[in-house]
């Protein structure tokens, strides 16, 4: 293991790679809070609304149009 207290290349490297892996949880954590609310709304809508085929349409477009965008960012 480096000593990367006393080396900047090592720092800088190291902070690089612990700033990625930080925003990488970050965007894990916001789409799994994201779909679960999605889940939870259309279960209400097709339970509670008494709207089944709705609740699946919006469901599935949900879930594909969070994986596109979290895809690309």
């Amino acid at each position: 293991m480096a000593d990367i207290t006393h080396d900047p290349r090592l720092a800088d490297q190291d902070l690089r790679a612990h700033q990625q892996s930080f925003r990488s949880f970050n965007k894990l954590v916001l789409f799994s809070i994201l779909h679960i609310a999605l889940v939870l709304g259309c279960l209400a809508l097709a339970f509670l609304g008494n709207a089944p085929l709705l609740a699946t349409l919006i469901g599935v477009g949900g879930t594909v149009a969070l994986l596109a965008v979290f895809a690309i960012t």
